[in-house]
């Protein structure tokens, strides 16, 4: 038997390890915080693995654990598993799991059922919890009772664990995704890139610095999640607002779907304080809810017939949503092209570096240089946030 080996692998998410032999992946291991500790806690799968290039059963496990997480379908059932050191029962969980389908779910009493130990919710929980090989072995799919999310070991937890349930949910069909995986624009991005650059020789050099429109949907199951994760998000990072949202939607039953109005409503103030919320955000998303239950809020088929200004007017209601919230939900979840956000401060920003050369301008003098940019402000808005990363 050769030597066993490893190496280390980029993904959206961060650096992962794997380890393999020849008869198959030994350990898969997702991002901690430092790249020595993802080593380190692989190599426990594989205590003398050396570094090595992965051969194809190796490769194919990783082409797929880089594809689920980039939000693309990757082929990842068919991957060879070394299982020969591991108990019997832990074998036959692990086989069970990797049964579970991308987008499917089911609970850990359920799963115990099906290899023939009902009454083992516990012993199947325990087995999962020491799964080597996360993402190959779907973990992640497998539920405590009530649709209730359970513990996920691996790095990140239970946020980890919302996000690869949320990218699945939305390849196999579900109601969409949550955690910034994109989608297609509804509208032709090259011919509105062509537009601006044709209109505005100023911004046609960012166009040129910054390369192709990157623009891209952040899908979403309704608009009051969308909203929910936008009041979350204010003033937070994207890091620590996704882990606050990911333990609110914890909370629920199938809370990957995102959580609804009715749910929040009945959710004592305490528990949502718990899992992050500050209070003016909690008043927010109550009186979201209670907006939302009596069908004053519309739905994504409602906005569908609705023009920009219509929308803006009817979600500016809610509390802890103004017009700029507004606007970010139609350029990024709606994909509505002529959306130029004002009062943006990292827009005018952009706007005083490489048009004015100066102060930042007045919203009138913003407005009247987007006259230009018509009809596509959205992708005008895109490339100027775009240039102050450059």
């Amino acid at each position: 038997m050769t030597v066993p080996a490893y190496t280390l692998f980029d993904t959206a998410l961060g650096r992962c390890g794997i380890a393999w032999n020849e008869a198959g992946v030994l350990g898969v291991q997702l991002p901690e915080t430092r790249e020595s500790a993802t080593r380190e806690r692989l190599l426990r799968h594989a205590a003398v693995a050396q570094p090595g290039e992965p051969p194809p059963h190796a490769r194919q496990a990783i082409d797929g654990i880089v594809a689920l997480f980039a939000g693309r379908a990757g082929a990842l059932d068919t991957v060879p598993l070394d299982m020969r050191l591991l108990p019997p029962f832990h074998r036959q969980v692990y086989e069970a799991a990797r049964q579970i389908g991308p987008g499917q779910t089911l609970s850990y009493g359920a799963l115990a059922a099906q290899i023939g130990a009902s009454g083992a919710a516990r012993a199947v929980g325990q087995a999962l919890g020491r799964n080597p090989f996360p993402i190959i072995v779907p973990c992640h799919r497998v539920l405590a009772a009530g649709g209730k999310t359970g513990g996920f070991s691996a790095a990140g937890g239970v946020v980890t664990k919302m996000r690869l349930l949320s990218l699945e949910s939305a390849l196999s069909g579900g109601t969409g995704q949550l955690f910034g995986e994109r989608a297609a624009l509804p509208f032709d991005a090259d011919a509105a890139v062509a537009h601006l650059h044709e209109r505005d020789r100023a911004l046609a050099r960012i166009i040129d610095t910054v390369g192709p429109c990157g623009l891209r949907l952040d899908a979403t199951p309704s608009v009051f999640t969308a909203l929910a994760q936008s009041i979350v998000y204010q003033q937070l990072t994207a890091r620590a607002a996704g882990t606050i949202f990911a333990r609110v939607r914890a909370l629920y039953p199938h809370g990957h779907l995102g959580p609804t109005a009715e749910q929040v409503l009945r959710t004592p103030d305490a528990k949502l304080q718990a899992a992050g919320i500050s209070t003016p955000k909690l008043l927010a998303l109550k009186d979201l809810a209670r907006r939302a239950a009596r069908h004053e809020i519309p739905t994504l088929n409602d906005v569908g017939a609705m023009d920009d200004d219509a929308i803006v007017e009817a979600l500016s209601r809610v509390r802890g949503i103004g017009p700029w919230t507004v606007q970010m939900f139609l350029i990024f979840h709606l994909g509505r092209p002529d959306v130029l956000p004002l009062e943006d401060y990292a827009l005018r920003k952009a706007y005083a570096l490489h048009i004015r050369r100066g102060e930042l301008p007045e919203a009138a003098e913003f407005a009247r240089r987007g006259e230009r940019w018509r009809p596509y402000r959205s992708v005008a808005s895109w490339y100027l946030w775009r240039s102050l990363e450059r």
